[in-house]
């Protein structure tokens, strides 16, 4: 599998092993910042690995709310600030009305949990009127413990590096449908969600995520904005994660290794009524 251009960088380190030292080459997930932009109206600059940028920025669209599908985007291009820059801004014009600068920054702000408490995190996503996820998607659970094997096969960046967090996107027979790397593991889904957008694949409601970190509430609310039926991590989702999860009828799987998972939610989507 091909690396995305710049996602990964050389540098020389000294290796300390039993007693020996000596210099080698080594490699590491690239980390840059990566400006969104409305029309002139700056929306965010987030810092991620080179790689599927305008992707990235149609996911963080589509996930906070500003578009709820790809006619609505009526252009994505990517920017150098000046000649011989690296293109590290994404130009985005939309084909309606361009939202204010406070409503933008009022939108990122509302649904990071970050700073805010869960009552406000989760009003926040409930005004947003976001559908329930399709309750008579099924999963078998055989089917769910084989996914893990595929995700790390799928991660070439991290074979070489270590250091990036992979979100995949599989249908209802186990199929990986796109699988994205980025340093940090919002982005990563991001540049999935953003694939299906610009794919016109919305709703994922036939789809699982499955995601290489914690399921937390960010994840899941990028989820369901997808209209995702289940979202399943290796690691173990939040406490609000939950709650939302619960609210909204997202099937949300945690601790997925080897033939072991937790469904902290929506069981029935993934465990047969007779088992």
């Amino acid at each position: 599998m091909s690396l995305p251009e710049q996602s990964v960088a050389l540098t020389q380190v000294t290796e300390w092993n039993d007693g020996a030292a000596r210099c080698v080459e080594d490699s590491l997930a690239a980390e840059e910042p990566l400006e969104i932009r409305i029309g002139c109206v700056p929306l965010t600059v987030t810092m991620r690995t080179p790689g599927h940028d305008l992707e990235l920025a149609a996911g963080l669209l589509l996930t906070e709310g500003i578009v709820q599908s790809a006619a609505q985007i009526a252009s994505l291009r990517l920017a150098r600030p000046e000649k011989g820059a690296r293109a590290n801004r994404v130009d985005v014009e939309l084909t309606g009305p361009i939202p204010n600068r406070d409503d933008l920054q009022r939108n990122l702000l509302s649904t990071a949990a970050c700073g805010l408490c869960g009552k406000a995190s989760i009003d926040a996503v409930r005004r947003r009127d976001l559908p329930r996820p399709d309750p008579a998607f099924r999963i078998d659970p055989e089917l769910l413990c084989r996914l893990p094997e595929v995700l790390r096969a799928g991660q070439p960046v991290f074979s070489r590096t270590g250091g990036l967090h992979a979100a995949a996107l599989f249908d209802a027979a186990g199929a990986l449908v796109a699988i994205r790397e980025d340093i940090g593991r919002h982005n990563a889904v991001d540049k999935v969600l953003g694939w299906a957008l610009l794919q016109n694949q919305l709703p994922l409601a036939r789809h699982v995520l499955l995601v290489s970190g914690r399921g937390g509430f960010e994840i899941v609310q990028k989820a369901l904005a997808a209209g995702l039926p289940v979202l399943a991590s290796v690691s173990a989702p939040s406490s609000l994660a939950v709650r939302l999860a619960r609210e909204l009828g997202l099937t949300l799987v945690g601790f997925l290794r080897g033939r072991r998972f937790v469904v902290y939610c929506g069981d029935f989507r993934c465990i047969p009524a007779n088992t």
